[in-house]
């Protein structure tokens, strides 16, 4: 069987007019494929878009380049995607902030919603609630208290200006009554290294990004931020569940492939069935448990409903919570 014909196989029924088998077989990269990674190397973003890469020159020999373009809270990689020809050669891999809540928190954003093409979701997971070791609080209750006796005095930060964990420390903050200085990075990646640093007191970060350091004891992890516990840190629990302020406290992150609107049909066809097949391996599930993350395999039309409704349940959120800027 060909490579074309299992890529077909594995797609669900998806009620198009074409005959699955041509759905794949119609399209194949013709030039080097471009994956933009809207933040800085080291983060799920740039995790995600290399795995991708490396995927299909393995599968198929193509010829993958990843661009980090991070900045702007994933927007500038967003921006820059769009100003490519929709013709399936380049790939975004994005991530709820520029891809959901930007949508509603940003007055000056360039691109809307009908400018990006879903492709395929690849990975779902918490947020993580971390301290630098010498912030003396061991529960979410005894920093609330330390916060409080310090208003304004500590600094977080977050992997960029309404990325998850920028809008995770403003609703942890507003819900508690807590004052704290964000400082937005360029990506998880340089976030991390000043926090172990000790150049930012705590941060909210992916909990896939930063399971390494969490048992490393570089940093103090104290809660995540879904409405459960992880299992792969069992032991941290769900932020809801440490204080009555936090009671409907809930942030999922996740990343995913997403091309401009007008992409080939049989691009995105084939595009998708090589999300899916890198999400069926053992070695794929393996180091997804290992972050802390799900895999989230689906059709372009699954990822498109599910985005289409991140959009709305942030765009709730940010108008409950009043809050808008202007991309810098």
């Amino acid at each position: 069987m060909s490579v074309s014909r299992r890529a077909a196989l594995a797609l669900p029924a998806l009620g198009l007019a074409l005959p699955r088998t041509a759905l794949a077989q119609d399209w194949r990269p013709t030039q080097p494929v471009r994956i933009i990674v809207n933040a800085a190397p080291g983060g799920t973003t740039d995790i995600m878009g290399r795995i991708l890469a490396a995927s299909l020159q393995a599968r198929h020999g193509i010829n993958a380049v990843v661009d980090n373009r991070s900045g702007g809270g994933g927007t500038i990689g967003t921006v820059e995607m769009l100003r490519a020809p929709a013709d399936g050669h380049t790939l975004l891999s994005g991530n709820i902030g520029p891809q959901a809540i930007a949508y509603s928190l940003f007055r000056n954003l360039s691109y809307r919603a009908e400018s990006l093409q879903p492709v395929g979701n690849m990975i779902r997971g918490p947020n993580v609630l971390l301290l630098h070791p010498s912030v003396p609080a061991q529960t979410v209750p005894e920093f609330v208290a330390h916060l409080k006796r310090n208003p304004g005095r500590l600094a977080y930060g977050s992997s960029g200006v309404g990325q998850s964990p920028h809008l995770s420390g403003v609703w942890f903050t507003q819900l508690t009554g807590t004052e704290a200085t964000h400082i937005p990075y360029r990506g998880a990646g340089p976030l991390m290294q000043d926090l172990i640093a000790g150049n930012v007191q705590f941060s909210f970060d992916n909990l896939t990004t930063s399971v390494q350091q969490i048992r490393a004891g570089q940093v103090r992890a104290l809660a995540v931020t879904s409405a459960d516990r992880n299992a792969q840190m069992a032991e941290l629990p769900p932020m809801r569940e440490t204080m009555p302020e936090l009671a409907n406290y809930e942030v999922n992150t996740w990343f995913g492939m997403f091309a401009a609107a007008g992409i080939p049909a049989g691009a995105l066809r084939f595009l998708n069935a090589e999300i899916n097949a890198l999400l069926s391996t053992e070695e794929t599930r393996a180091r997804f448990a290992q972050m802390g993350g799900v895999p989230m395999p689906g059709s372009p039309e699954d990822f498109g409903r599910f985005v289409q409704a991140e959009i709305e349940k942030w765009a709730g959120v940010i108008r409950r919570e009043g809050l808008q800027m202007d991309v810098s």
